[in-house]
């Protein structure tokens, strides 16, 4: 006869009243079939779990044992996805990567390439997403390694819980409009018609740049008289949006540095709105294999 794990889950319900019937209603199953199964574990066994001689039925000391050997084997059984997980990644070459859409697809390739001179690597499966959701897949283990803007004044969950990171570049958050036909902003913060609403893209709750524009500027932004206009997730659609004159959108130099030097977007207003950023690398806490401790070895010898 073999064992069947569902077994333990019987036993356990009937240790914990002594009564058949309830037990059996617990485990979703007539009390004849419960019954049937609990005979087949003492039968495997060889021994008897259960003293039916008194109502009640009592636990006897043989099931004292089994209880506690039942517990170990449980969780036993509930470690082994997460150890073939580990012995997956163990031997994985795949390489899962979360990444904010503005870096997604500005900084991360050429980054990438530049560490190919340092490392190997194997295949790599992105997902570009709003930081939020980035750091979520992170924090729940869903991917090694997550690329994020960052400020040391605007600390974000996988900051505050402490997880690994590296200062991998630099950025800069600018505040740009579209120009007139003068080539001035259409939108700026000084300078404007004394008394005009200024207009202003923004970015929603589950932004990272906005998190850390809110932390920085929020209270400066709050005293202006402004109107926001629009509200996105992503840079990218406050660019298109900033582009088409909509707005005045403080958005990464990356993203619109190529606009600037064309005169497609201005600087909308004096130095002291600008933020400097960090471009962090945040890494899985535990060891997460051999490709992506190798790549972490890679990133930091390529900032030493």
């Amino acid at each position: 006869m073999t064992m069947n794990l569902s077994w333990v889950d019987d036993f356990n319900a009937l240790a914990a009243t002594g009564n058949f019937s309830r037990a059996a209603e617990e485990r979703h199953m007539t009390q004849p079939a419960f019954s049937r199964r609990i005979r087949a574990l003492e039968e495997w066994l060889g021994a008897e779990l259960f003293d039916r001689s008194s109502q009640p039925a009592r636990v006897t000391e043989v099931g004292e044992w089994f209880r506690i050997a039942a517990q170990d084997l449980q969780a036993r059984v509930a470690a082994i996805p997460g150890e073939a997980r580990a012995v997956a990644e163990a031997n994985s070459s795949t390489l899962r990567f979360a990444s904010t859409h503005a870096l997604s697809f500005t900084f991360l390739p050429h980054w990438l390439r530049a560490l190919e001179a340092h490392a190997t690597m194997g295949p790599i499966q992105l997902v570009s997403d709003v930081q939020l959701k980035c750091e979520g897949l992170l924090a729940q283990s869903e991917v090694h390694f997550m690329l994020a803007h960052a400020h040391a004044s605007a600390r974000g969950p996988l900051d505050d819980a402490s997880f690994p990171s590296l200062l991998v570049g630099k950025d800069q958050l600018v505040p740009v409009s579209a120009p007139d036909g003068k080539g001035a902003p259409m939108h700026r913060l000084e300078g404007g018609n004394a008394g005009a609403t200024i207009h202003l893209l923004g970015y929603s709750q589950v932004s990272g740049l906005g998190r850390i524009l809110r932390a920085l500027k929020g209270p400066a932004i709050e005293r202006l008289h402004h109107q926001y206009v629009l509200t996105a997730h992503l840079a990218s659609v406050l660019r298109t949006m900033a582009l088409d004159g909509r707005g005045l959108a403080w958005l990464p130099r990356l993203l619109v540095g190529d606009d600037l030097e064309r005169g497609r977007l201005v600087i909308a207003a004096a130095a002291e709105w600008h933020l400097d950023l960090d471009i962090r690398l945040y890494r899985y806490r535990a060891n997460a294999g051999k490709a992506a401790e190798g790549f972490w070895a890679a990133a930091q010898a390529s900032v030493a």
